[in-house]
């Protein structure tokens, strides 16, 4: 098992990163973090029916996203509840997404039809057409192939947790993927919880990584809070990719600082003290961090960041509380063919 880091030493950016990307990086994370804070709130109003929060994962999906951007002619992202960050990251506005989360008119994924960030939008590179958990890998095996057979040169990227691990559809198109060289990135956001089952009940080895070697595939775990090292393994594995050379198994260990969603209960399963110390890895805050320490960030540039998403987030939450629901007369758009013959 590969480990990579950034800890240590002088910043030294990943090829294709630079000062400015990184303040964009951490832009988008200040907004991706308030727009999940307040569907959050909304779901404990009972205006949103359930909200699986990206809260500890930021730096995993962004960076990711920003390596996928940097390092590839062409990208899809097939996506999992938790990936909010990715949709963001991908063009979905803050009023589209909160209009997901209140099932109103003006969702571009499924019409409001779906559990929220579930659908499609190829414009935007994301598919998950199913929240049933790791039915999608499978799916993003078969674009790539589809991809490889018609000489596309395109990279597909899957998004899961280290729960999704122990279905069978994950070891099935990690071995269908090693073995026709697929381009594929196996991302796995490893919170080390799958809901209330903590890994060691999970699997019998340290990290999801390890199992790569029983493919035939590069695996590699790195801090998933440091967006950093996160963009420099991610875009080996899309660089791998490119070349013809197969798919790589990347974990990203992360933290989840809420409950699994908003029907859980985590106080149950884990103490106070675990998420305190789960907490000083807050991705948000390392970033912040790291850029004041680099002279990049100054506290009325971050003061500016947090007032511009707050604005933005207040904006999508007031169109989205005023728009629709979808009427009930098209319920089975996209279910069933529609027209003579159908």
């Amino acid at each position: 098992m590969a480990q990579a880091s950034t800890s240590g030493g002088a910043l030294d950016y990943p090829q294709g990163l630079n000062g400015e990307s990184l303040l964009d990086i951490y832009a988008a994370m200040v907004l991706v973090r308030t727009l999940d804070e307040r569907v959050w709130v909304l779901s404990r109003q009972g205006k949103a029916a359930i909200v699986a929060s990206a809260q500890g994962h930021e730096a995993a999906q962004l960076g990711s996203v920003w390596a996928l951007k940097d390092h590839t002619p062409d990208y899809f992202c097939f996506t999992y509840y938790r990936n909010l960050a990715v949709h963001l990251a991908q063009g979905l506005s803050p009023t589209e997404i909160m209009s997901g989360f209140l099932a109103k008119v003006g969702e571009p994924l499924s019409s409001a039809r779906q559990f929220p960030l579930h659908g499609a939008d190829l414009s935007r590179k994301i598919i998950n057409l199913s929240n049933v958990v790791g039915t999608h890998v499978p799916h993003a095996v078969g674009w790539a192939l589809a991809a490889k057979m018609r000489g596309e040169p395109t990279v597909v990227a899957t998004y899961f947790g280290d729960g999704a691990t122990s279905q069978g559809d994950i070891h099935e198109s990690m071995n269908f993927a090693a073995i026709h060289k697929l381009p594929v990135l196996f991302l796995v956001e490893n919170n080390h919880y799958a809901i209330s089952v903590p890994q060691s009940s999970q699997m019998a080895v340290a990290h999801v990584a390890d199992r790569a070697a029983a493919y035939g595939m590069p695996g590699v775990t790195v801090d998933g809070t440091d967006v950093l090292a996160v963009y420099q393994a991610t875009a080996e594995a899309a660089r791998r990719a490119v070349a013809g050379e197969g798919p790589t198994l990347v974990e990203y260990d992360v933290e989840r600082y809420l409950p699994h969603t908003s029907d859980d209960d985590d106080s149950t399963y884990r103490t106070k003290e675990q998420l305190e110390e789960g907490r000083k890895r807050d991705p948000l805050l390392k970033l912040q961090r790291l850029l004041t320490q680099e002279g990049l960030l100054t506290e009325e540039r971050d003061a500016e960041y947090r007032a511009l998403a707050k604005r933005e987030i207040d904006a999508a939450t007031d169109a989205s509380e005023a728009a629709p629901y979808p009427e009930t007369d098209g319920f089975f758009e996209h279910v069933y063919a529609n027209g003579s013959g159908s």
